[in-house]
């Protein structure tokens, strides 16, 4: 299952690395986390394909753990709360690709070895 998924994220990445330019923003990813009803759950449910991403492609070999949630984990909804004041508190970052800099803020809020 691991391959596969590793498979499927390495397919996906390829195909949308060549648009780079049509990534997701922080400032679309934001209208999407500050909406109600679906809106919300598209933006808690990209913040958990970016973690889970995040899991099945870094290799703990050689690259350290940036992100551990500790247990038990804060719900999606707590996350998503938090990451709409960061992304709010940090407006410079709204031109960014929205997963960059939810990999950034997951670091922040979910530091190892703390």
């Amino acid at each position: 299952m691991k391959k596969f998924l590793i498979g499927a994220t390495l397919v996906f990445g390829m195909a949308t690395g060549v648009q780079v330019a049509n990534a997701t923003t922080t400032e679309e990813l934001l209208k999407y986390c500050q909406g109600e009803g679906s809106t919300n759950v598209t933006c808690q449910i990209y913040g958990q394909a970016v973690y889970d991403t995040y899991l099945a492609t870094r290799n703990p070999k050689t690259a350290p753990s940036k992100i551990c949630v500790k247990q038990p984990a804060p719900t999606r909804l707590q996350v998503v709360d938090e990451y709409i004041a960061w992304a709010n508190a940090n407006p410079a970052n709204g031109t960014q690709p929205a997963a960059e800099t939810m990999l950034r803020f997951l670091e922040g809020v979910f530091p190892c070895g703390k």
